[in-house]
């Protein structure tokens, strides 16, 4: 019989399942660093992101040149808007959301990759737009030696019991918070 250590002992073969989450800054740029360790070594990388897509952002200028090892889409239609305090969440934001999160189930199962990174889908989960558990199923049902990384503030306790190893980003202290706007190349 198997003591409980070695049965939860994965072969390093299989994918894992890494979550960047909390509300400090940096999550979206540890998961980089982790496509960039990957294509180092020879892996094949995709970064999906959800939110993000009405900027120009740094690490989409740089992809084009890093691209086949590493390709990045921008899916969303940019920041959910909020007013009030209160998220401002349109139909065409449910929409967008449920047909990326499809198109990500597709790339994801596609066998193309070694690393997949599901930016700022922690977001999407928290604020409605998907169920926790389409994505929960897309976890399990991925190709076994998947790496798979989803970063976004609010991470559900579902993903976060499934997943290998969770690192929580917590804000100490924030140049926005003294007034200074975000900077390229450090924000985006």
């Amino acid at each position: 019989m198997k003591d409980k250590e070695t049965e939860y002992k994965k072969d390093n073969k299989e994918g894992l399942v890494i979550i960047n989450t909390g509300g400090g800054k940096g999550k979206t740029t540890a998961a980089l660093g982790l496509a960039l360790r990957a294509a180092g070594h020879g892996q094949k990388v995709l970064i999906l992101q959800f939110i993000k897509g009405a900027w120009k952002t740094g690490e989409s200028k740089i992809m084009k040149r890093l691209t086949p090892e590493i390709e990045m889409e921008q899916l969303g239609k940019g920041f959910i808007k909020v007013e009030d305090g209160k998220l401002q969440i349109t139909e065409k934001d449910i929409k967008n959301a449920e047909g990326t999160l499809l198109y990500a189930k597709e790339k994801i199962n596609s066998g193309k990759y070694d690393m997949v990174i599901l930016d700022e889908i922690n977001n999407i989960i928290s604020y409605g737009l998907v169920d926790v558990n389409v994505v929960l199923d897309i976890i399990k049902k991925r190709p076994v030696g998947l790496d798979l990384v989803l970063t976004g503030r609010g991470a559900p306790d579902k993903l976060i019991d499934i997943a290998d190893t969770v690192s929580e980003i917590r804000e100490i202290k924030h140049a926005y918070s003294k007034g200074i706007k975000a900077k390229k190349g450090i924000e985006y």
